[in-house]
């Protein structure tokens, strides 16, 4: 089969809604509050991470709440090398503070809301289409 060659500047869009990025003990279960949309878990030996939709998140939970996603237009090719890396690099020159996330088809790079006006031209001054 064969693999379409990837754009040199992928495409990203902004997902609708704001997220939560959220630190439980290592050895927690996943809460029944962790759904939506866009969510991601992560258990490490230190922590289980979750993001999710901001209000999903109950009170009392160690979370950053106001969190916007930029999804790269996928799905991408296991093969590729250095895909995040030129996405990441106009947001740090543009001084904004990213979360990233992955997926078997694609990245996500999740920005505060904030400073999502200041990524989004920062990614278009160096030619992504970001819609």
């Amino acid at each position: 089969m064969a693999v379409s060659k990837p754009r040199a500047t992928p495409r990203l869009t902004v997902l609708p809604g704001h997220l939560a990025v959220c630190r439980l003990e290592p050895d927690s279960p996943i809460p029944k509050w962790v759904s939506g949309d866009f969510l991601s878990v992560t258990r490490t030996p230190g922590e289980l991470s979750v993001v999710c939709p901001q209000e999903r998140v109950p009170a009392g939970i160690l979370c950053e709440k106001g969190w916007r996603a930029l999804g790269l237009e996928g799905p991408l090719d296991f093969a590729l090398v250095g895909v995040l890396a030129p996405v990441l690099a106009p947001l740090a020159e543009a001084g904004v503070s990213v979360f990233a996330v992955s997926t078997y088809d694609t990245d996500y790079v999740l920005v505060e809301d904030d400073q999502l006006d200041r990524a989004v031209d920062a990614l278009r001054g160096r030619g992504y289409e970001v819609s």
